[in-house]
């Protein structure tokens, strides 16, 4: 599976730490991130990452780029609710390029523990109820 790390400044020290906690999870799947956070989880883990431009300079358009393409399972995005951000904007539509294409998208760490748990467990079946809730279809 393809899946999106992407942490504000305050929270990238929480994403490293929770990519080192589940590191044996994430081996098995291919990570993209932002600049700065991919740097730092690749300094901190035997993990590669694919890293894109630094959130504000564009990489959250990147990766929203393949969430619009589906070529994205899951993103972790570990937002600073209580600092602004000057590419709000970039952020909401991400976040909504992932409810538009059924994407999970956990913003915390409480429920990026749950989808990387799903992961450990080999629980994908989000992908196959992409399709399944359309209307018309039953």
């Amino acid at each position: 599976m393809n899946i999106a790390l992407i942490a504000h400044d305050r929270k990238k020290e929480e994403m490293v730490n929770f990519v080192i906690a589940y590191e044996e999870v994430f081996r098995h799947h291919e990570l993209f991130a932002t600049g700065t956070t991919g740097t730092k989880v690749m300094e901190s883990t035997s993990l590669q990452v694919h890293r894109f431009m630094s959130g504000p300079l564009g990489g959250d358009q990147q990766i929203g780029a393949m969430v619009a393409r589906n070529e994205m399972d899951l993103v972790i995005f570990l937002r600073d609710p209580l600092m602004a951000q000057p590419h709000e904007p970039d952020i909401i539509a991400l976040l909504r390029l992932c409810d538009v294409q059924g994407i999970p998208v956990a913003t915390n760490i409480a429920s990026a523990e749950l989808l990387v748990r799903s992961l450990g467990r080999g629980e994908f079946g989000w992908r196959d109820l992409k399709d399944k809730y359309k209307p018309g279809v039953i």
